[in-house]
């Protein structure tokens, strides 16, 4: 179990230092994405855009995800969710 614990925080701490970006993309990525990613990063507006959009649609149903797993609301006694409760699984 220890060498287990080990092992894992050893790949935690080396994904880690690999995550950041090299010297050579820190110059070249525009100033919000400095030392966050590798390559030449995005080329036009346009793809700002699609990041902020691909953002919002992931908060979004991260958020909706939670919500309903929480309180799902649902008092329909024909629901399939009362075939579980109702039989005791």
């Amino acid at each position: 179990m220890r060498k287990k614990n080990f092992f894992t925080i050893f790949l935690f701490l080396l994904s880690i230092s690999g995550s950041f970006a090299c010297e050579l993309c820190k110059r070249n990525q525009p100033k919000p994405l400095e030392n966050i990613t590798h390559g030449s990063g995005p080329q036009s507006d346009w793809d700002y855009v699609i990041i902020i959009a691909g953002i919002i649609i992931v908060s979004l149903t991260f958020i909706y995800s939670l919500k309903f797993l929480i309180k799902p609301r649902e008092t329909d006694p024909s629901h399939i969710k009362n075939i579980v409760i109702d039989e005791g699984w």
